[in-house]
Order: C-alpha cells, then sequence, then structure tokens
C-alpha cells in the first residue's frame, strides 16, 4: 500500500475546491491544513493498462519498511513544505488496501492510527475489494477516528473499463459506495479524463452518473501515458483513441474541467483537478509541465473572470 497523510477534513456539505494540499470553502481562509505522505505495504497487483505503481509513490517511502517509519520520514518532508499543518489523516493511496484479511488490514490501520499525528485514515481501493467485514471494521474505527474511503472508478462507460482492462464494471462501483454510505463512512470517487475512446461529450454525459452518486468528494485525474505500460504501446499504434493528443494544450484540458465543473452537483466536494508523477515515468500528458495548483489557478481565474460557479449548469439535460 502507498499512504499520504493529509489533514483533518470537516462534514460540511458544501463545495470545496483542494488547493495545494488545503481544504478551503469560496471566500475563506483553510480551516484546516493538508499534507500528503504516502506509505507502502502490500496491495493487489494491477493489470490496468494505464498503471504504474511507482507513479503514485513518493520518493520518501519508497525505500522504508514499517508505517511508522514512513510516518515519520513523511513528517519530516511535509514539515518543511508546510509548517501550519497541525492534524493530519493517514492515506493509504496506491495499490488496493483492502485487498487482505481483515485482521491484516486491522493491523495495518491501527499501526498508523497509533502515531499521535495521526488523527484518522484515507482508504483507498477498488469498488470490488470492499466486503462487509472490512466496513464493520472501518464503522468500529470510525467510533472514534476520522475514516473515508475512496473507490478508483475512473469512468462510468462499461465499454471505457472493460477496454483498460479495469477488471470491474460501473454497476459494482454504484453497489460499493452505496454500501459505504450506508455504513455512515464518507466516500470518495476518482475518475480519469481522457481515457481511450472517450470524447468531449462523453465525459460531459457521464457527469451526469457521477451526479447520482452518493459519493462526498471526487478527484479528477488527466489521463497521463506512463512509460512501459500497454497503455503507451495503445498510445503509439492507435493515437486517435486519445483525446489529449500530442497538440492537445493546457488550456484544452483546462476548458473541459469548467465545464465539468458547472455540471457536478454543488454537494460534492472537488479534491482535485489533476494528479502529478515523476516526469521521467510520463511519456504525454496533456498539462506539458504544468502543476496541479497552477492548473487550479487557471481554472478557478477563468469562472471567477466569467462569474461561473460549481453546479450552474446542474441538473442538466442529456
Amino acid at each position: 500500500m502507498a499512504m499520504p497523510i493529509c489533514g483533518v477534513k470537516k462534514k460540511e456539505k458544501k463545495s470545496y475546491f483542494i488547493v495545494s494540499g488545503k481544504y478551503k470553502k469560496a471566500g475563506e481562509n483553510p480551516a484546516i491544513i493538508l499534507s500528503y505522505i504516502s506509505i507502502l505495504s502490500f496491495g493487489l497487483v494491477c493489470f490496468c493498462t494505464f498503471c504504474l505503481g511507482e507513479a503514485f509513490s513518493p520518493s520518501y517511502c519508497r525505500e522504508a519498511t514499517t508505517i511508522t517509519e514512513q510516518i515519520e520520514r513523511a513528517l519530516r518532508f511535509h514539515s518543511a513544505r508546510d509548517r501550519r499543518a497541525d492534524a493530519y489523516l493517514a492515506y493509504f493511496q496506491s495499490n488496493t488496501n483492502t485487498h487482505a484479511d481483515v485482521l491484516h488490514l486491522e493491523r495495518l490501520y491501527n499501526e498508523a492510527l497509533s502515531h499521535p499525528a495521526i488523527s484518522g485514515i484515507i482508504i483507498g481501493t477498488r469498488p470490488d475489494c470492499i466486503t462487509s467485514e472490512i466496513l464493520q471494521l472501518l464503522v468500529h474505527i470510525a467510533q472514534t477516528k476520522y475514516v473515508a474511503v475512496e473507490y478508483g472508478i475512473e469512468s462510468v462507460y462499461d465499454t471505457t473499463l472493460t477496454h483498460v482492462n479495469r477488471g470491474h464494471n460501473f454497476a459494482q462501483a454504484v453497489d460499493a459506495i452505496t454500501q459505504t454510505k450506508a455504513a455512515g463512512i464518507d466516500v470518495g470517487a476518482h475518475f480519469i479524463l481522457g481515457l481511450p475512446n472517450e470524447t468531449t461529450n462523453d465525459i460531459l454525459a457521464g457527469i451526469h452518473h457521477i451526479n447520482a452518486l452518493d459519493i462526498d468528494f471526487i478527484k479528477f485525474h488527466q489521463l497521463q501515458i506512463y512509460r512501459n505500460t500497454a497503455l503507451e504501446r495503445e498510445w503509439r499504434e492507435h493515437p486517435e483513441r486519445f483525446l489529449f493528443g500530442t497538440q492537445s494544450s493546457t488550456e484544452e484540458y483546462a476548458n473541459l474541467l469548467v465545464e465539468i465543473i458547472r455540471r457536478l452537483d454543488p454537494r460534492i466536494a472537488i479534491e482535485r483537478l489533476a494528479s502529478q508523477a515523476p516526469r521521467n515515468l510520463i511519456l504525454h500528458s496533456p498539462l506539458k509541465g504544468i502543476r496541479p495548483h497552477e492548473l487550479r489557478d487557471i481554472v478557478v481565474n477563468r469562472m471567477l473572470a466569467e462569474n461561473l460557479r460549481q453546479g450552474d449548469l446542474y441538473p442538466f439535460a442529456l
């Protein structure tokens, strides 16, 4: 598992942008400062065509052994970047962090929670790797600590999920979210923008299905082509299948985000507009060296200049 740490999020049903690791409501100062720390443990081997595990694991945790050691390294790293952070969530991010016996998971989660700097956990996993026993464990933890589960859904279209060898369908994602919310656990979802054969119209229409999900927050990722993946081969052999080609620009991706945000239910907090990875691993990205916080500024400034808001087109007709 890889586990970043981030600061505690308040359970308010209001729209947020994630701003350089800080949750911020419009027009207000950040209530709580977030920093990310990743921790490596076990995980389900992934055969998704786009995936490269090391791209999601910060360098400060790759050689660490125990979760405690990784937390200590990460705290030293992040204390130098944002000294205002005073509470952290242990973020089990990379791989599939529920793919194990529940007793083993309990030991891992409790090791993180036993650290005095940790106020809760966020568990990243797949929609087809959650069980009632694991949910019961998380409910027990949530009695005293903050708990959230993030599902890597990636697309609302089964044809796309099959194409990228995701191994689950959208109905399984809906079911996992429904079970998790019924257990009283906060739920987030990850989606990748620009997967093969998906058009701009497909992506915007898909927001209708996202709005129907009972999720608290969402993270968007631009499709990045990582070296030595099956997707790299497809990219080279069939470039016409990809929305963001070699001539695509940051402005093009930012414009798509603006249209997505305008259609997104305002109750859903936006925690990420793009992801980042070591540049040496990336063959192609529509951001072309732009960092996530710079992209955020582009999107927010355009929306402010044109008086646009999250959900100002919600609900919308297909």
